[in-house]
């Protein structure tokens, strides 16, 4: 893990200890991304992402809610969205599988395209931070 740390340092995320903090799945997927990306991953560029609009009335906290803490739901289907936060999920963010499936479906869904991986990052970044 100290590896992938001073990597995710190097990379541009924030501090050693914020990559410390990262479960090993969300770490190995940001090194993936990272040689695709444009740039150095930017929590700040994650969260003007999350509230973007590209269709009308959709951004990611139409179905995720406001509240990363709090459940959401699908603005289509109604279906129960549990919180992205960690803090009050630990799931989140720990399965590469999960986090690159609903990546691709979320952004086709909300953006009517895939997401580059330095939006991707940047998303990951932020939503890490809760």
């Amino acid at each position: 893990m100290r590896f992938l740390s001073i990597l995710l340092v190097a990379l541009g995320v924030q501090s050693a200890s914020a990559a410390d903090g990262y479960p090993d799945a969300l770490a190995e997927l940001l090194v993936e991304l990272s040689d695709r990306a444009e740039r150095p991953f930017d929590a700040d560029q994650g969260a003007r992402l999350w509230v973007r609009e590209t269709i009308p009335d959709r951004t990611c906290m139409s179905c995720h809610s406001e509240a990363l803490d709090k459940r959401g739901r699908h603005i289509k289907t109604g279906k129960v969205i549990e919180p992205m936060a960690r803090t009050v999920n630990p799931e989140r963010l720990t399965d590469v599988k999960k986090m690159k499936k609903w990546l691709l479906r979320n952004c086709k869904w909300t953006f009517d395209r895939e997401c580059t991986a330095t939006e991707q990052g940047d998303v990951l970044v932020w939503l890490a931070k809760f």
